[in-house]
């Protein structure tokens, strides 16, 4: 019996001296924009710049797989271009999005070939370019009518 109390005796010490720990809650850290390059739209007609832009480039798998998924929001001023090895017929959707977005699909001579405009917040409908493109420009929804934008108005980049 002595023994029994004994053993039992240890392990409730033991247990009495593990340090326990309280559980919080993990919060994860909003995605910061990274300005990686600059953007210009250009009217096709009259070569005006209809707007310029700070960029994130999309150009891993990873990158193009995640897009903007997870962030709360992005300036008028920012944009990101997923850039594609070739052109192909792209598709998008909104899996993960918090904030509707203007999704600008570009041809592989850098105009504009289509659009899917003022997306629907985590909806994860396809969203299809319709023609092959090479890039797709992100960018807050409802800016592609601010700016006037139309299929054949072009773009051009460059990465800092």
């Amino acid at each position: 019996m002595r023994s029994v109390l004994k053993s039992i005796l240890i392990v409730l010490l033991f247990f009495a001296s593990c340090k326990t720990e309280n559980k919080q809650e993990i919060k994860t850290e909003s995605i910061a924009f990274t300005k990686e390059g600059q953007l210009t739209i250009t009217q096709s007609e009259s070569g005006k710049v209809l707007a310029q832009l700070d960029i994130e480039i999309a150009d891993t798998e990873y990158e193009t797989q995640t897009g903007l998924m997870y962030r709360e929001s992005m300036e008028d001023s920012q944009g990101m271009l997923f850039v594609f090895k070739e052109a192909a017929e792209h598709s998008f959707y909104m899996k993960n999005t918090q904030f509707s977005l203007d999704i600008i699909y570009i041809d592989e001579n850098l105009k504009i070939a289509s659009f899917q405009k003022n997306t629907t917040p985590f909806d994860e409908s396809s969203l299809p370019s319709g023609v092959p493109v090479q890039y797709v420009l992100e960018v807050k929804g409802g800016l592609s009518d601010v700016w006037g934008l139309k299929v054949g108005d072009s773009i051009a980049f460059n990465k800092i």
